[in-house]
């Protein structure tokens, strides 16, 4: 099984060259979402709003649990026959955070070695905090998938991540 995660700009870059079966897309509340999405039937298509921030903050959007929740049932009813993707505006942080929730909750290989393989993939991947600890306790994982996270730290500064791909077992 294998994950794409990128930002906004590559998306039709990335669906033409990989066929993605499932599209995450999580941008802010008044983003648009690229217009291939709609070529995605509405059981394969995910479309989540929030800003990205890692605590509530007033005048922003903070990403839900029941954000997070979605993105989890959404994923369980991928086959991994082809690929998902997932992108967020600049392909840091929302997009990282969904692939690493996704990947933890697909694979039985520990967080750890889940955020260490997400690093090695891409070194400006910064996942939400925020989405992993609503992940975190949604899946019961006593904290494991914060420590993952802080574990690799910060990814490298960018206006704009680069794609790549995270494989699953």
């Amino acid at each position: 099984m294998k994950l794409l995660v990128g930002p906004l700009q590559d998306v039709a870059a990335l669906c033409a060259a990989h066929r993605p079966s499932h599209l995450v897309t999580w941008l802010s509340p008044l983003d648009t979402p690229p217009e291939l999405a709609a070529d995605f039937a509405p059981q394969r298509r995910l479309l989540l709003s929030s800003h990205d921030v890692a605590m509530v903050i007033e005048g922003y959007q903070a990403p839900a649990a029941e954000d997070v929740a979605r993105l989890l049932a959404f994923a369980g009813e991928w086959d991994g026959a082809r690929p998902l993707l997932a992108h967020c505006w600049a392909g840091v942080s929302r997009s990282t955070a969904a692939a690493f929730v996704i990947a933890c909750a697909r694979s039985a290989r520990p967080e750890r070695d889940i955020a260490r393989a997400l690093r090695a993939a891409s070194p400006s991947a910064t996942p939400n905090s925020l989405i992993v600890a609503h992940a975190d306790a949604l899946l019961r994982r006593e904290g494991r998938m914060i420590a993952a996270v802080a574990e690799i730290g910060r990814g490298a500064e960018v206006s704009l991540g680069a794609s790549f791909e995270l494989l699953l077992d």
